[in-house]
């Protein structure tokens, strides 16, 4: 409840001095008689008159405040709002050649990756997100859906093998641009994540950032790959083998390629820093909610004005009849 005038409030105030008023007007209208013992008249009853001495003015007072409520015009307020939702498509670019089968992130590159864009996936329930994934060539392996069930079950079945190994980064952000281009939401973005340098495919890395500049897409690109070296496993005809190798690759273009589209770079290199970045694309890339509110008022004066009416015809009553036969 609210008031259209709350102003008329302060008038309670004036209650103070009409209470302090009564209250010396009975201390002074008390009458002195000196007796030698008032004992006897504690045990005589108390009457009725003495019950409802200050009920008349108990009752004028609860008649200026609700009169007070009245003038300060109560309102009921029923407020309701319609929201809607404005989500961000979402491409994720997938590097799934041999060299994400390095362990130093567990159980490895690949399926850390999975796991934690699985989790980015749940927490977006408002988005459209798709999959690309890319070894030496690059294919759809989902386009920009909702139903994020069938995603989660599609990320789960990527696996190394799928394609021709190498890195077609260029081939792989070309691909996840063309699965978003014709797509009428305002923000797009597409998370390349990688751990290689580009060394297939037909089109250049920059070259797919460019196209993807003018379609309004924004690319964040994740390195991933602790520093130093990394146990890979390798297939031989002995059977699994492990051999290190070096835990580089080129930043630098990844970094261009972040740049060129608005996007941002990230290095992850265990576990924690991947689920740390997608964390963050996550807040930088927050869903659109627009909300509109409606109020309906209602004046709601009438009951504190009649209930000052009753209270006030209860005062007369009392103290003109009801006191005054019994004074007699």
């Amino acid at each position: 409840m609210t008031f259209a005038s709350p102003a008329y409030l302060f008038l309670l105030l004036l209650l103070i001095p009409v209470i302090g008023w009564y209250i010396w007007q009975l201390h002074d209208q008390d009458a002195s008689l000196q007796m030698s013992s008032a004992s006897s008249w504690k045990t005589q009853p108390k009457t009725v008159r003495l019950y409802l001495l200050h009920v008349p003015f108990a009752l004028r007072v609860a008649a200026i405040v609700l009169l007070t409520l009245a003038l300060a015009r109560p309102q009921l307020s029923n407020r309701w709002s319609k929201e809607s939702t404005e989500g961000i498509d979402i491409m994720m670019a997938l590097d799934i050649s041999g060299t994400m089968q390095a362990e130093d992130l567990k159980p490895n590159r690949l399926e850390a990756a999975k796991n934690v864009a699985t989790d980015f996936v749940i927490d977006r329930p408002n988005d459209q997100i798709g999959l690309v994934v890319f070894a030496g060539e690059s294919f759809t392996q989902c386009p920009l859906t909702t139903d994020h069930a069938v995603l989660v079950n599609l990320f789960k079945s990527v696996k190394f093998g799928m394609i021709e190994d190498g890195t077609a980064i260029g081939l792989g952000l070309a691909n996840a641009v063309n699965r978003m281009k014709d797509s009428e939401t305002k923000s797009k973005v597409i998370i390349l994540l990688t751990d290689g340098s580009n060394n297939r495919g037909d089109i250049d890395p920059q070259t797919a950032a460019e196209i993807a500049k003018t379609y309004g897409i924004r690319v964040y690109a994740v390195g991933v790959g602790s520093y130093g070296q990394a146990r890979v496993p390798v297939q031989t005809p002995m059977g699994v083998q492990y051999v290190t190798m070096d835990s580089e690759f080129d930043e630098e273009t990844l970094r261009q390629v972040a740049a060129t589209t608005g996007g941002e770079y990230f290095r992850a290199t265990d576990n924690s820093s991947l689920k740390k970045i997608y964390e963050q694309i996550d807040q930088l890339e927050k869903t659109k909610l627009r909300v509109r509110e409606f109020s309906k008022r209602t004046e709601n004066f009438m009951p504190y004005l009649i209930g000052a009416l009753i209270c006030l015809l209860l005062e007369v009553i009392i103290r003109y009849f009801v006191l005054k036969t019994l004074t007699n």
